[in-house]
């Protein structure tokens, strides 16, 4: 009787992990050729101003002649990670325009809608995402978290 009440449970949870396991390695491979796809958009389309390392132009808080901002870095050195992802998401696909910027805000930021699909860009913010410390990510994710909540998702 006490074997039969003990493999019970062993066999439930041999069962759920049978169901859980693939999963957690199916989420990891999405996750992964995500953050794949990302790096690839982000060289192919990002990188030329943004910089191969995320590092940005050189004086990107000093205007240019022409009154526009440097590309900034997207690794820790710079503000991205000081906005929420909807911001960012924006940004990438409608350029430096209201409500991003602005009016009559003069940038070199194009917006990639009809270049990029949605996917994509999710893809490189998850790509420049990953590269941040801990730190900076947790501190990103506060922002996102806060900016969800204001807005009642």
């Amino acid at each position: 009787m006490f074997f039969k009440i003990t493999r019970r449970p062993a066999y439930v949870i041999l069962f759920f992990m049978t169901l859980t396991v693939p999963m957690v390695v199916h989420a990891e491979e999405t996750i992964n050729k995500q953050l794949k796809r990302g790096e690839l958009v982000y060289q192919r389309f990002c990188s030329l101003c943004h910089g191969a390392k995320l590092e940005g132009q050189k004086d990107w808080r000093i205007r240019k002649p022409d009154g526009k901002l440097p590309a900034p870095p997207h690794d820790e050195t710079g503000h991205t990670w000081h906005h929420a992802d909807e911001v960012l998401f924006g940004i990438t696909k409608k350029g430096m325009v209201p409500p991003y910027a602005p009016p009559d805000y003069k940038s070199d930021m194009p917006g990639w809608e009809g270049t990029l699909r949605d996917d994509d860009i999710w893809a490189v913010l998850a790509y420049i995402k990953s590269r941040w410390p801990d730190e900076t990510r947790k501190i990103q994710a506060d922002i996102n978290d806060k900016a969800l909540q204001r807005q009642g998702k």
